[in-house]
């Protein structure tokens, strides 16, 4: 799996398609967010932007490889190994890239209802809920679930916004539990719990359906 996930790393960097989901997350959290700010409603506005970067990025690494590298890479890895390892590097990037963020939010943000560590852990938490609901999002919008690339964007985009609106989304709970907080704040275990869970049930369903149907 290690040697899958770097071909797959390296495919995603080679390629520079990473720049326009990191641009678009970078854009969103600097005219979202300011220094100064309340940092848990700051820290809220990072982890949501992050939805639809993580599923764009899934999306990215699900459909990078030729038909015919991809036929080379599942015999060489087994076909449900490669598909996990393009999920796994489509949703970890983009949660790295949230921690990052979560680390400068954090810092520059007004912490006085709100200690440091309490803030870090709640962002980290909330990041990592976001990324990977929105890695599960970009997995049911792509291969092998939806090849038409123009409706594959489709329901990327309402996926998306349905995982932030929708009630009982890990996504939406982890950004409410920030965006809303008056004073303290929990930090949002239920919320990232779900969201492992969600992803990992979708991450099973689409291996399998990759063996399957492709």
């Amino acid at each position: 799996m290690t040697a899958l996930l770097r071909y797959h790393s390296a495919l995603f960097f080679r390629s520079q398609r990473w720049l326009a989901p990191l641009l678009l997350y970078a854009a969103v959290v600097a005219v979202g967010v300011r220094p100064g700010d309340p940092v848990a409603g700051s820290l809220g506005i990072a982890a949501a932007a992050l939805v639809p970067v993580s599923a764009w990025a899934v999306r990215i690494c699900l459909t990078q490889e030729p038909a015919a590298a991809r036929a080379v890479t599942a015999a060489a890895g087994g076909r449900t190994r490669a598909h996990l390892a393009a999920l796994l590097t489509g949703a970890g990037w983009p949660v790295l890239a949230g921690a990052a963020a979560v680390g400068a939010v954090t810092a520059t943000g007004d912490r006085a209802a709100i200690g440091g560590p309490a803030a870090l852990l709640a962002g980290l938490l909330a990041t990592t809920a976001c990324g990977l609901t929105g890695g599960a999002v970009g997995a049911l919008a792509s291969r092998p679930f939806v090849a038409a690339p123009g409706w594959s964007v489709a329901v990327l985009l309402l996926g998306s916004l349905l995982a932030l609106v929708t009630t009982g989304s890990p996504a939406k709970h982890a950004v409410t539990a920030l965006v809303a907080a008056d004073g303290g704040v929990l930090p949002p275990w239920a919320a990232c719990a779900g969201a492992v869970l969600l992803a990992a049930v979708t991450a099973a369903v689409s291996g399998r359906a990759a063996a399957r149907l492709e």
